[in-house]
């Protein structure tokens, strides 16, 4: 177990002060923004990328100890993988901007190629350097540090990620999107199929003895064992572990596994036995929402998920129904940030342009919209239809889903010539208002798209929830939440140190684009807020990846 209890801050307190409010998490702190691309370094310890956070963490495999090696306001934007040399020299597969960096022993950061597409399947031969890239027909190419232009070994690639030189000699690779694992000579040659029709495979990684394992990216956790020195034998290890990533074997022959989707580093016993070395959790989460039975529910990027109760940051009761890290996972690689609940129903939008509503109970998905700029956050508004915060395209629209033999609605704008709308939400008198980020404002928006200024000068506002007749917003800047009367127009500020956004001290460098290539990209934080039917409120505490629970002291009347 990890004995650095949060990635926000060495304390791993929960340090968020209020008079009125009593702050409580809902899941422990995850020590890692998810983790990604792994791999042991000449020190012993375990080298874990976090694509979400731009960081790269060392653990160590005995104590779990978690130190920050690549920070998040250095020049790495987006790590998926990353591979050590010969010298020690750390190589980082920087997927969004298209660039793969070396980190000398020194930490001197140096670019060693900047015209590769979503570079992110690194690995070293000796002294030699090879990279793929995770894209339709993308190629495999080896880089010279030391000067000269990229060698493409082949292409045609359906999206390449996690590779590693074989026993025989050959660069074993995934093509994600077909289900098979190829290799090629580093001298270049014919590439061929070596195992087809594999449980989504994501990473290849070879243990000390030669048996190929290749990762599933799935719900199962599979892990396929392909013995390659006999008739290509296989056996499938179900271990639970959603969205595997990477691993990687120690000398002693022990595997570790990362998880995209949950973070952690997680030891995998051959027989599917698992022990936790850095507890798993949210990578963010983004926006949360609580239905009439009272289940929270948060958008965790690539997975709709549920955090357990806890007491003091630490899971109630000996459950195993919590899940990982007291998160349960919903739905896995559904790109979600902004979320409502709505009866049964979860309605939720992906900053990559799409808003979808999920059915918990039947599993069944129904995308509402399609092609919108950055939509973030959502609510359902009086007369059914799902109104959203389209951030990019600086307009707030209007979703009709009314009609039962479609699933695609009609869009309609309700105000355009927005800044950065990001948050959305509704009072009791069916008025909308909207949070605008970038102009730390925020509006109601009335008849034929007219704005309503309704606060102003408030730091870097996003999530908005209302309870009675008091308007709440996050203000991510100064990490803290202020009220706002909606009749008077009275402000307080009602809780302060809320762990949202970047550790203190850290400042957020540029960020990377949304999409790269025609890929996914970077979704940008979002720290959402949510009116319980209980009264209290639950925020997206995504500096340390909970969720907080809100609940009024004895003798506070917030919403009053």
């Amino acid at each position: 177990m990890s004995t650095r209890p949060n990635r926000y801050d060495e304390t791993g307190e929960l340090r968020t002060t209020s008079a009125r409010w009593e702050a409580r998490r809902l899941n422990p702190p995850n020590p890692l923004w998810g983790s990604n691309g792994v791999s042991f370094g000449p020190d012993g310890r375990l080298y874990v990328a976090q694509f979400l956070a731009g960081q790269i963490s060392a653990v160590d495999p005995a104590t779990g100890d978690v130190d920050v090696v690549v920070p998040m306001d250095g020049p790495v934007q987006s790590p998926d993988d990353l591979a050590f040399g010969a010298d020690g020299s750390m190589y980082i597969a920087d997927l969004v901007p298209g660039l793969v960096w070396r980190r000398s022993p020194a930490g001197e950061y140096s670019l060693v190629a900047d015209d590769v597409s979503n570079p992110n399947g690194i690995t070293c031969v000796g002294d030699r350097l090879f990279i793929n890239e995770m894209k339709p027909n993308g190629r495999l190419m080896e880089l010279f540090p030391d000067g000269g232009d990229p060698v493409v070994l082949t292409e045609g690639l359906a999206l390449g990620n996690a590779m590693q030189l074989g026993p025989d000699g050959h660069l074993y690779y995934p093509h994600m999107l077909t289900g098979q694992v190829w290799r090629i000579p580093p001298d270049g040659g014919t590439p061929e199929v070596v195992a087809e029709d594999v449980h989504e495979p994501v990473a290849v990684r070879f243990d000390r003895g030669g048996v190929l394992h290749v990762l599933s990216r799935g719900v199962e956790g599979i892990v396929t064992r392909i013995d390659l020195h006999g008739g290509g034998s296989r056996t499938l290890v179900t271990s639970g572990l959603k969205g595997l990533d990477n691993a990687a074997f120690d000398a002693e022959n022990r595997m570790f596994v990362s998880s995209y989707s949950t973070g952690g580093v997680t030891e995998l016993h051959p027989d599917g036995r698992t022990r936790e070395i850095v507890r798993r959790g949210f990578d963010g989460p983004y926006g949360v929402t609580v239905d009439l039975g009272g289940t929270v529910y948060a958008a965790d990027h690539y997975r709709l998920a549920s955090p357990a109760v806890t007491d003091e940051g630490e899971p109630v009761g000996p459950s195993p129904a919590a899940g990982a890290g007291g998160v349960t996972t919903h739905l896995l690689l559904p790109f979600a940030h902004g979320i409502t609940a709505e009866g049964g129903l979860l309605h939720y939008t992906s900053q990559f342009g799409n808003v979808q509503t999920y059915d918990p109970g039947s599993g069944a998905r129904r995308e509402r919209a399609r092609g919108l700029n950055r939509p973030i956050g959502i609510a359902v508004a009086p007369d059914g239809s799902l109104v959203v915060a389209e951030a990019g395209a600086g307009r707030v629209v209007a979703i009709d889903v009314s009609d039962p033999d479609s699933d695609l609605g009609t869009v309609t704008v309700l105000a355009e010539g927005l800044d950065q709308p990001t948050d959305v939400a509704f009072d009791a008198e069916g008025r909308l208002h909207v949070s605008e980020e970038r102009l730390g404002t925020v509006l109601r928006i009335e008849s034929e798209g007219r704005t309503v200024v309704v606060a102003d000068g408030l730091g870097a506002p996003q999530g908005l929830a209302v309870l009675g007749g008091e308007l709440f917003v996050v203000e991510t800047e100064q990490r803290r939440l202020r009220a706002v009367s909606l009749t008077t127009g009275e402000r307080r500020i009602d809780a302060e140190d809320l762990p949202v956004g970047p550790p203190p001290g850290v400042v957020p460098r540029t960020e990377p684009a949304l999409f790269a290539d025609v890929m996914p990209g970077m979704a940008r934080r979002f720290a959402g807020l949510a009116a319980a039917p209980d009264g209290t409120l639950v925020l997206s505490a995504n500096g340390e990846g909970t969720v907080l629970r809100l609940t009024p002291r004895t003798g506070a009347q917030p919403g009053r």
